[in-house]
């Protein structure tokens, strides 16, 4: 009884596995990345960037902390390329929604919706 039981659940996970994706499921390529002059940028942006080329100090505990880029917004790396750094909300109580993330090469972008569009920042 116990081997029929554990050879339907088989057959019905190797069903599933092998069933197509509905398109309605397939994950949609992430949003093009877009340019953002340093002056367009908000003032607490271009503090943080400014903080962050000194090598701080900075605002918050975890500003400088790996940025795993999970959803592929920007260009793939491996972990550990992006750090990532919190600009502050004027009003906010939390560490808002805003951040800049950096690319060991220098390069940096800004976020203002927590991570689900970024600006790369041109100077």
């Amino acid at each position: 009884m116990a081997r029929m039981f554990h050879a339907l659940l088989f057959a019905i996970a190797a069903a599933f596995a092998l069933a197509p994706v509905p398109a309605t499921a397939q994950k949609a390529p992430p949003p093009a990345v877009t340019d953002i002059a340093l002056a367009q940028l908000p003032a607490e942006a271009r503090d943080v960037l400014q903080r962050i080329r000194k090598g701080g100090p900075y605002d918050y505990a975890k500003d400088g902390a790996v940025f795993g880029n999970r959803e592929a917004r920007l260009p793939a790396q491996k972990r550990g390329y992006y750090h990532e750094y919190t600009v502050k909300t004027p009003g906010e109580r939390t560490r808002g929604a805003r951040r800049i993330v950096m690319g060991k090469g220098g390069e940096a972008y800004y976020t203002a919706d927590h991570y689900n569009t970024f600006r790369r920042i041109r100077e």
